[in-house]
C-alpha cells in the first residue's frame, strides 16, 4: 500500500510537471508569435544623404516628417535608417549596400549623387527621390509622367524665368553675370546650361566658373566676384557645402550673390526665388508612405514636378551693398535680415 502511494504521488507530481512545461512553452510560444507580429508591422526606411548642409539637411527632416503626416512614425511603425555619403561617391555606394542589407521597404535618395546610387543598387526596391533638379538628365527616370523602372520621387524645378526677372529688377544696371557652379554635379550642368540660356536673351554677358574640386572655390568666387557685376549660383550641392567661403570672396568686392535656394539668402545671398527646402522633403516623405501603403508603384506614379518658389530677399545685404529694393517688390517679398 505504501508503493502504491508513491507511485500515485510521482504520477500526480509529472501530471503538475507536465502542466506548468506547456503553459510555460504556451507563454513563449504567444510571445513570439506577438514578436513575429510586431515584426512584421514595421517597415523600414533607408535615407541616403549625398552630404551635409543646411538645404540637404532640411529635405531629410521634412521626409522624416512627411512620413509622419502620412501615419508612419519612427519607433512606432518603421525604422529610419539613415546614412550620409559626406561627398564621397564610393561611400554612396557601400552606404546603398548596407541599406540593402538592412531590407530596406523603401528608399530615399536626397540628391542626384545619392539617389543614382540608390538606383544602380537594386532594381526590386522602390527609390524615391529627394528633391532633383533634373532627373532625365540623371537618367533617373524614362520620362516625368512614366518614369519607368522603380524610381519616382520629387523634382524641382528651379524657376530660372522668374528669377531673371527679379535680377533685372534688383540689378538694372548689370551687364556681366558670373555662373559659379560644380561640374561634377550633373544637375547642376542642367541648371547652368539653361541660366546661360536666359542670360543671354537678357543681354548679359555670362562667363561660366566651374568648380572641379572644394579646393578651387575661393579661388574662383574671387576671380568671378572681381570680374562680373553679380554672381549667380544654382542649386549646387558642392557650392553650398563651401557657401560662406563664396560670400567671404564676393563681400571683398562688394558683389551681390543671387541664389536658386531659399536658406541661402538668409546665408549672404542677396535673394532668390526659391523653394523651400523642408516642404520638399515633406512631398517626398508622403510620396515614401504612399509606397509602405501599397498605394503606388514607383515606376507607374509620375515624377511630382515642383517649378514654383517664393521670392526672398535678404535686406541686410542689399542696404551693406549699396542696392535699392523697389517697393513693389518689397511688398511682394518675403524680407530677411540674413546673418
Amino acid at each position: 500500500m505504501k508503493n502504491k502511494g508513491i507511485i500515485g504521488s510521482i504520477i500526480a507530481l509529472a501530471v503538475i510537471l507536465i502542466g506548468v512545461f506547456a503553459y510555460q512553452m504556451g507563454s513563449r510560444q504567444n510571445a513570439n508569435t506577438e514578436t513575429d507580429e510586431n515584426s512584421k508591422d514595421m517597415q523600414t526606411v533607408g535615407i541616403l544623404q549625398f552630404i551635409s548642409h543646411p538645404s540637404l539637411d532640411q529635405i531629410s527632416d521634412g521626409v522624416i516628417e512627411g512620413l509622419k503626416q502620412e501615419g508612419f512614425v519612427e519607433g512606432e511603425n518603421i525604422n529610419i535608417e539613415f546614412l550620409n555619403g559626406q561627398g564621397d561617391q564610393s561611400k554612396l555606394n557601400t552606404m546603398t549596400q548596407q541599406l540593402l542589407n538592412k531590407d530596406s521597404d523603401v528608399l530615399v535618395g536626397v540628391a542626384t549623387p545619392a539617389a543614382k546610387a540608390l538606383a544602380n543598387g537594386t532594381s526590386e526596391i522602390p527609390v524615391i527621390m529627394g528633391a532633383i533638379s533634373d532627373p532625365i538628365g540623371a537618367d533617373l527616370v524614362e520620362s516625368l509622367e512614366k518614369p519607368g523602372g522603380n524610381v519616382t520621387g520629387v523634382n524641382n524645378l528651379a524657376p530660372v524665368g522668374q528669377q531673371f526677372e527679379l535680377i533685372k529688377a534688383l540689378f538694372p544696371e548689370a551687364k556681366k553675370i558670373a555662373l559659379l557652379y560644380s561640374s561634377s554635379e550633373e544637375n547642376s550642368q542642367a541648371q547652368i546650361d539653361n541660366a546661360e540660356k536666359m542670360a543671354q536673351e537678357q543681354g548679359y554677358e555670362a562667363t561660366r566658373y566651374a568648380v572641379s574640386s572644394s579646393n578651387e572655390i575661393a579661388q574662383l568666387a574671387q576671380s568671378a566676384a572681381a570680374e562680373n557685376d553679380f554672381i549667380y549660383v544654382p542649386q549646387d550641392n558642392i557650392i553650398a557645402n563651401a557657401f560662406q567661403t563664396v560670400i567671404n570672396e564676393s563681400d571683398k568686392t562688394q558683389t551681390p550673390v543671387f541664389v536658386s535656394v531659399d536658406n541661402m539668402v538668409t546665408e549672404g545671398g542677396i535673394a532668390t526665388i526659391g523653394q523651400n527646402q523642408f516642404d520638399l522633403g515633406v512631398e517626398t516623405g508622403k510620396m515614401a508612405a504612399d509606397v509602405l501603403k501599397g498605394n503606388t508603384d514607383a515606376g507607374n506614379t509620375p515624377v511630382n514636378v515642383i517649378d514654383y518658389g517664393e521670392m526672398i530677399i535678404n535686406e541686410k545685404k542689399a542696404a551693406e551693398l549699396g542696392i535699392t529694393i523697389p517697393e513693389d517688390i518689397k511688398k511682394e517679398a518675403t524680407m530677411v535680415e540674413g546673418e
